[in-house]
């Protein structure tokens, strides 16, 4: 698990820079056009791949499959959601809206299964009991 935890803690960090990287851009151009892509980026990349980062370092679980499950769609679902919602938002490239749209519901479906998953693994036992 102590991989899982490496893994969630390096794509945690990623989504922390660029979630600063788009706060320091909104503040020197004075555009908040990525206010919604900022908080998503910050709230459900950094924040919650850190915290699963440190479950995964404190927690075995002993269903492997389900808590590598978890950990794929986290990264899956946080990257999906947000540049889901950055092309939603944004949509730098003019994209069919529908196709964008899909993207983005996808991508958040996709976290939220990740949260269900983590939610039965806080149920269930771990190694250390």
């Amino acid at each position: 698990m102590t991989s899982y935890s490496k893994v969630l803690l390096r794509f945690s960090a990623l989504f922390a820079l660029v979630g600063a990287i788009l706060g320091s851009h909104m503040a020197g151009s004075g555009s908040y056009l990525f206010k919604s892509v900022h908080a998503h980026v910050l709230v459900v990349g950094w924040l919650s791949l850190f915290a699963w980062a440190v479950y995964y370092k404190i927690f075995t679980p002993q269903n492997k499959k389900l808590a590598a499950a978890h950990v794929w769609t986290a990264i899956i679902g946080s990257l999906g959601l947000t540049i889901g919602m950055w092309l939603y938002y944004v949509n730098p490239f003019s994209l069919n809206q529908t196709l964008v749209t899909i993207f983005f519901i996808v991508g958040g479906t996709i976290l939220l299964i990740s949260f269900v998953i983590f939610a039965i693994l806080t149920f269930m036992k771990t190694e250390e009991e």
